[in-house]
């Protein structure tokens, strides 16, 4: 067998397109007379750690989407939120929102590693949604920030993308779970179990995406012998029409309802395989700022 590790170019393309907002972003923002932080809702450990032969081959057995484990022959490469701090000119605060304990230990060894930077450096241990939701019911009107969504799968409700939108003063970055969840829900024939529907109710914000993503469609006609009855020759079938392009569209449709401005062309994440992981979606919730925001970030999705 292949040795084979966590990660692989999809991180690397994700990671890219971040390295190159920020400092734009600080650029237009610095003379402006505002605070601005970089918010990383899923930290980790401020690297993008893998994982070696004998542990992939456990983690192989645990995982619930095969498709996330690639070659990569790097052990260790800058996560997030080390490529933010590494950003010139700076951020005014770095908030780092991670939930398992046992990692906060490494986030907390970055203000070692920048001791110019440790007192600004914010490390919560805490939900990603609950802590989002009460930071942005706060008052935002000086203050901006680029946030960066990376979950694993379907962990962000749209409630809290709309409180996002609603501060009118964060720049969203958001990994959207396109083909290693979303997708993987719809079944073909529309039969979708009630807790898997209501995960999709909860990531899109509303229950519209079943007709968005399902038609009837008429049964074909059935050649019956003497002795059959069809019992329901009426019946209609319904069949799954969407695929990733629809879904990203109906996407970002969805984000366009809450955010300022939002980019036409989002990223589609592919594994070694050209499956779909993951669609990079980038939105900008002031009114003033997103023209400015979305031209930067469609050339850099662009690249």
């Amino acid at each position: 067998m292949n040795k084979q590790v966590f990660g692989g170019d999809w991180t690397e393309e994700k990671l890219n397109r971040i390295r190159k907002y920020l400092p734009a972003y600080v650029h237009v923002l610095k003379d402006k007379g505002l605070k601005y932080a970089y918010i990383d809702a899923f930290a980790g450990t401020g690297y993008r750690e893998l994982k070696d032969a004998e542990q992939q081959s456990q983690l192989q057995s645990q995982l619930l989407f095969p498709e996330l484990v690639e070659q990569e022959p790097q052990r260790f490469m800058d996560g997030s939120a080390r490529i933010a701090l590494q950003v010139e000119p700076r951020f005014n605060r770095y908030i780092f929102i991670e939930k398992d304990k046992n990692k906060i230990p490494d986030l907390e060894q970055l203000k070692v590693e920048f001791p110019d930077k440790s007192q600004d450096i914010i490390i919560i241990n805490d939900d990603a949604n609950i802590y989002l939701q009460n930071l942005c019911r706060k008052d935002w009107r000086k203050n901006r920030a680029v946030l960066f969504l990376d979950p694993f799968g379907m962990q962000i409700p749209w409630e809290t993308i709309v409180l996002i939108a609603q501060t009118q003063a964060i720049d969203l970055w958001y990994l959207f779970p396109l083909g290693v969840a979303v997708n993987r829900l719809l079944t073909r024939d529309g039969n979708i179990q009630e807790a898997w529907r209501r995960r999709l109710d909860n990531i899109f914000g509303t229950d519209d995406w079943f007709e968005a993503f399902y038609q009837s469609v008429e049964p074909q006609s059935k050649q019956l012998n003497l002795f059959e009855i069809d019992n329901n020759p009426s019946a209609e079938k319904t069949e799954k029409i969407a695929n990733f392009e629809s879904i990203s569209r109906y996407f970002v449709e969805r984000l366009k309802t809450a955010f300022a401005g939002v980019a036409e062309n989002p990223l589609v994440l592919r594994n070694s395989r050209n499956s779909p992981l993951y669609l990079l979606c980038f939105a900008s919730a002031n009114p003033k700022g997103a023209p400015t925001a979305i031209k930067i970030a469609q050339h850099i999705l662009e690249g």
